[in-house]
Order: structure tokens, then sequence, then C-alpha cells
């Protein structure tokens, strides 16, 4: 069974401190047996060459039937066995072993009548050198460890605060805020003066500006920074001086790349809401027109035909303006005290469409009472027209649900909510109303939800916020 990690284990600071603490345990255990094994050797070579000196001196006096002197001897009790076994062999050697508690470098050799004469040296300064070695070694390597994983959690730590930053803004352009941007310093300033640019013209976009303004040399964009014969190019009011932009890592790449998206999107997304309004507004004229010369038109059925299509065209006609208002971000709401349940009531008698109507506890709520009811109108109507009956409208608090017993809505809408005119499948679309519903519901701070009920039929859920 594979085993459940701790979700902070996923994030990138967990993995490059695990990264950086395996090689710099790694690196410090391989500096610290190099130098422990160079040290030692060393450390082992130089008592080994003193302790043989001694033992040639001692085969000497021996040959020579002097006294050994202290630390000598033949055949002592202390010497190791492997080694008295080397020297009676003919060899000599050395050897690390404890005398007396400590330890000692013994060397030895043979003399005559198969016995070992053997020299006893001190090692135990070596030892402590050796000793006090390796906790210099574990020591340093901890607190080279310590520092480096300092070092490198603030490193990673500034790039995952700026990774983070980006995806906050991703985020919050997905949910439709496109004025949200990185503006990463590492950017440069063209990026930022773009920006702005855009938000200035999404500003005047708002405003409904049909006419550009005049170009005044002194305040055009366009125009670059003027110039004096004999002075030079003077420096820009408007961006300041123009300076280099430096080297842009890789997060400020990823920044600059979702900002230059977001702006383009916004840019696209303002080019259609300006093109609906401008469609919208120009059909009123001859749409009015065309209705009061449907009007005069003689009874018959031709008559009605035509008297439909007009009020069809005009319907969708004021349906793209409020469509273009609620783009805007223009709308402002008429807030009143209003029982939840007569609203409700009013709004279906107003549709006309025979929906049933239930209250199971009504309450009073703060809300603009034209909005809501055009919320209701719109999910009530779109239940008739693209579901089937019976449609309940039910009352419970400050929810409303609209229910229908058709087929339910599609996937793409409970998934990505309603779309201007999208269909799927060659199935009919949903038009305009749902995109309103939620546009006033937004208006009016309420969550409109979507989904399908288990036993078949389309759910709109609208919750308000509650007196």
């Amino acid at each position: 069974m594979r085993p459940v990690l701790p979700p902070w284990s996923g994030t990138l600071a967990a993995k490059a401190a695990a990264f950086i603490t395996v090689m710099c345990c790694a690196l410090a255990a391989l500096l610290g047996v190099l130098v422990h094994v160079q040290v030692t050797n060393q450390t082992v070579g130089q008592a080994r060459d003193q302790a043989l000196q001694r033992l040639t001196q001692a085969t000497e006096r021996y040959e020579a039937g002097d006294t050994l002197r202290r630390g000598a001897g033949v055949d002592p009790p202390e010497l190791p066995g492997e080694l008295r076994d080397l020297a009676v062999a003919g060899d000599r050697g050395t050897m690390v072993a404890e005398r007396e508690g400590r330890p000692t470098m013994w060397a030895a050799g043979p003399v005559d009548g198969e016995r070992a004469l053997a020299v006893a040296v001190d090692y135990s300064q070596q030892a402590r050198t050796i000793e006090g070695l390796d906790r210099a070694i574990l020591w340093s390597s901890g607190l080279a460890i310590g520092a480096t994983l300092l070092v490198g959690a603030f490193a990673v730590t500034r790039v995952t605060r700026r990774l983070h930053t980006t995806a906050l803004v991703a985020r919050r352009i997905s949910a439709g805020d496109l004025d949200a941007r990185v503006n990463d310093p590492r950017t440069g300033p063209r990026t930022a003066l773009r920006t702005g640019l855009r938000r200035g013209l999404r500003t005047g976009l708002r405003r409904g500006l049909r006419k550009g303004p005049r170009t005044d040399p002194r305040t055009d964009l366009r125009a670059g920074p003027r110039t004096d014969p004999r002075t030079g190019p003077r420096t820009d009011p408007r961006t300041g001086p123009r300076t280099k932009a430096g080297p842009q890592d890789e997060v400020a790449a990823v920044a600059a790349a979702l900002d230059s998206m977001a702006a383009s999107l916004q840019g696209k997304l303002l080019a259609e809401q300006r093109f609906t309004a401008d469609v919208a507004h120009e059909l009123r004229t001859p749409l009015t027109g065309l209705h009061a010369a449907a009007e005069l038109l003689p009874p018959g059925r031709p008559t009605e035909l035509v008297r439909d299509r007009v009020a069809a065209l005009r319907t969708l006609t004021e349906d793209l303006l409020e469509i273009s208002r609620l783009d805007t971000g223009r709308e402002r709401v008429e807030l009143d005290t209003e029982q939840l349940g007569p609203l409700a009531e009013r709004a279906v008698r107003a549709a006309g469409n025979g929906t049933e109507v239930r209250v199971v506890r009504d309450v009073s709520v703060e809300t603009d009472r034209r909005r809501l009811e055009r919320v209701l109108g719109n999910l009530v109507a779109n239940a008739h027209r693209h579901g089937r009956g019976p449609v309940v409208l039910t009352v419970d608090g400050p929810v409303v649900t609209v229910r229908d017993h058709g087929d339910g809505f599609p996937e793409y809408l409970i998934a990505h909510g309603p779309q201007r005119f999208r269909t799927e499948g060659g199935t009919r679309g949903h038009g305009l109303g749902l995109t309103i519903a939620r546009g006033q519901a937004e208006v009016l701070g309420a969550r409109l939800e979507f989904a399908n009920a288990p036993e078949g039929g389309a759910v709109a859920t609208l919750k308000l916020a509650a007196e």
C-alpha cells in the first residue's frame, strides 16, 4: 500500500529543501570520509615509521647484548597473537592494539629461536587527534548543512512566493477578473506601461466613448519624446527615462506571459462587448420603425407572423443591451426590503406560463425587486422553453429553486455556467436568458447555481442573503 504523505510534502519548497539536504549530506559525507582517511593514513604512517625505527634500534641492542629499553621486550604477553605469528614466521610488521587500556602501536620482528622481539609505542595522542578531527568534521558538516538549508530556503521561498502570486492571479483571471495582473518587477517597465494603457482603454470603453479624442501632441501617447536641437531628446514625462530592463528569470517570463495573455483576452473581450453594444444600439432605431410599420398592417395570419418576429427581434435587442450593461459593471442596485414569497408569486404571474409556487419558509430579503423578478422570470421562462412540465418554484428561506422535469442542463453549463448562444451535440442552445439571470444575480450579490436532479430534470438554485 502506498504511504499517504502530508500535503506540505508536495510543495516546491519542501522538495527543494529535501534535495538540498540530501545533496549536502552526501557531499559532507564524501568530504568527511576523504579527510578522515587521508589524515588517518598520515597519522598511522608516522606512528608505524616511529615504531619500526624503535624496533630496528631494539634489534641492534639485542644482538649486541645490551639491555633493552622500556617498551621493548622479547615475547611480551601483551603482544597480539597475529603480530607474534607474523614475527615468528620471519617477517616484520605493525599493529594497533590495546595495552593497559590505552591504544598502542606494536612493531615486532623475528629473533633467534623462533621468538619475537616487540616494541610498544604509545598511540593515545594520535587516536585523540583522529577523534577530534572526526568531531570537527561532524560539527562543521552540520553547520554547513544548516547554513546551506537556510540560504537555499530563503532563495526557494522567494521563487515560490512569486509562483504563488502568479498562480493566484491566474485563478483570478479564470474566475473572470481580467484586470488582475502579476506586475512582476523583473518583467521591465514596458509591461507595466502596456498594462496601464489597456486599463485606460477599458475605462474608456466602459464610459461608452464612441468617438476617439482629438490628438494633442502634448498628451498623445503615440507621440514620442520631443527633441530640442540644442540639448537633444527630452525625457518623456509620462514614462520617465528609458531604462534598459534587466535579465528576466523563468518566473518573470511566466509572469510576463500571463500578463500578456490576460491583456490579450481582455482586449478581445472588450472588443466583443463593444461590438455587441454597438449592434444593439444600432438595431433599436430600425426595429422601432419596423414595429410601428407592423402595427399598421391589416389583420391576418401574415401580419401576426411579422409582428411575432419583430417582437422577438426587439426582445433580443433589449437582451443584448442588458448584457452589455452588465458587462460594463455599471449597474447599480436599488435596495428595499421585500417578502420573498409574494415577490416570487408576482414574478411567476408576470411570466404567465402556469408555474407552481411552493413557499416552504418565507423570509424578508433586502434586494432590488425589479432585478430579482427579472432573474426569477428568466429562470421560469427557460424551464418552460427548454424543459418539460411541471415547473415548480420553491421558496425555502433565502433559497429559491426552479425545477423542471425535462432532460436537464447540459454538462458544459453545469461545469462552466451559461454561455451566450452556445449549443453542443446538435441540441438547442439556451439563448441569453440564463446569462442575464446570472449577471443580475451577481449584481444583487446572490449566487446562482445549476444542477440536474437525480431523478431527472434541471434545477436552478438562487441563494440570497437573508435580512
